[in-house]
């Protein structure tokens, strides 16, 4: 496996990173850390067993903001192993199929949740558009159908990723520029050419910025049929339906396309900047989504205090 030159050997092992400069804090920056991932996974599941256990609840709206809560999760506990050992233990290193599987979940989830976003935002349209045909067009059956059909674009889209980056060769280079792995990250270590893994990656990349495409046209349609309405307050009533939906787009997709342009495009890049990017990517959405629905949608929050017993 070890070839004579050094300059050759072929890397057995990457590091993460934590914060660059920080790193005797480390143990203090784990505890908010810790802190934000358990009330991102205890708001997610909450959101889950609410939706479950209320009949009320069980209507497309709920459905695709479960599917919602299951992204979340699935980005959560992807990214939680590394962080812990990163900035509880201290401990960077990572084989490189364990970094490969990483980045297969957080890549998968990542599109998953793009893909209900884009659910939610046609759910909107419906909603506000064709009210009195809206349980006739998106019946229970047919957003099962999508959500199945999410997960399995989902994963099957990202699936040549471990595969295409475990058939490069890696060497001289090993410090990876996250506290987890991302496909595009990890590529840039190989000395082996990766035009490949760059092209296919970038086509994973313009699939998920597709979906934020549409989400605008959807929200082009939902103003223009806003401002159809002819009560003022009617208007503001129905574009508060939305408010969830365009904070939870917001806190997801700013950060990831400001992640992917410094990595792709970014010649002076701040590695500081990269890094808290990217933690912002995997912690704020898992954390805020739960608390965002739970404060803007009445029924999520009467329900969530019915079962925490505070009714």
């Amino acid at each position: 496996m070890h070839s004579i030159n050094s300059s050759n050997i072929e890397i057995t092992t990457f590091f993460l990173i934590g914060i660059p400069g920080l790193e005797h804090i480390h143990a203090w920056i784990s505890v908010p850390i810790c802190f934000m991932y358990l009330v991102a996974i205890f708001g997610n599941c909450t959101i889950l067993f609410v939706i479950r256990t209320e009949s009320s609840l069980h209507a497309p709206m709920y459905y695709f903001l479960s599917g919602l809560a299951v992204s979340d999760l699935g980005l959560s506990l992807s990214s939680l192993p590394t962080m812990l050992r990163i900035f509880v233990f201290n401990a960077t290193g990572i084989s490189p199929n364990a970094c490969f599987a990483q980045e297969f979940f957080i890549h998968g989830f990542t599109d998953m949740e793009s893909s209900v976003l884009l659910a939610m935002s046609f759910d909107r349209f419906l909603a506000i558009r064709h009210p009195l045909r809206y349980s006739s067009i998106l019946t229970n059956a047919r957003v099962a159908k999508m959500g199945l059909v999410f997960l399995i674009k989902s994963m099957l889209l990202v699936l040549p990723f471990p595969f295409t980056l475990k058939k490069l060769t890696y060497c001289r280079k090993s410090l990876l520029s996250h506290s987890y792995c991302l496909h595009q990250d990890v590529m840039k270590l190989a000395c082996s050419d990766n035009t490949v893994n760059f092209f296919y990656g970038f086509f994973v990349a313009l699939c998920m910025m597709s979906d934020s495409v549409f989400i605008v046209v959807s929200y082009i349609f939902i103003l223009k049929t806003v401002m159809g309405i002819g009560s003022h307050k009617e208007r503001l009533k129905a574009l508060n339906t939305c408010v969830s939906h365009i904070c939870a787009v917001l806190i997801f997709y700013v950060p990831i396309i400001a992640l992917a342009s410094m990595h792709r495009f970014g010649k002076h890049k701040s590695p500081v900047a990269m890094i808290l990017i990217a933690d912002v990517f995997l912690l704020v959405p898992p954390l805020v989504n739960p608390i965002v629905y739970c404060v803007k949608t009445q029924q999520i929050r009467e329900k969530v205090w019915g079962k925490l017993c505070l009714k």
